[in-house]
């Protein structure tokens, strides 16, 4: 299991963003959450399987590339301490 920390920086407040994350998420075996930051980005953090998590990743980019200018990304060991994903 891993952990995953990632903002997103582009076009991507007010624009479904957060909803479309979570939407995406219940197809996956992966928990979290995503919110909006003050610097108008969105932080991302999800932990499951590194497999699971990058088709996770793959697509929500797809439902959401016309947003996402750039992204940055931590990775680490997951804490399990999320029960779901859900929007924060």
């Amino acid at each position: 299991m891993t952990r995953r920390r990632i903002l997103f920086f582009g076009n991507v407040q007010g624009v479904g963003f957060r909803y479309t994350t979570c939407s995406v998420a219940r197809g996956f075996d992966v928990t979290g959450f995503v919110r909006n930051c003050l610097n108008r980005s969105v932080e991302l953090v999800v932990e499951g399987e590194a497999e699971e998590i990058e088709r996770f990743l793959d697509a929500l980019r797809d439902r959401m590339s016309g947003y996402i200018e750039r992204e940055e990304t931590n990775e680490g060991p997951a804490t399990g301490e999320f029960g779901g994903f859900l929007i924060r």
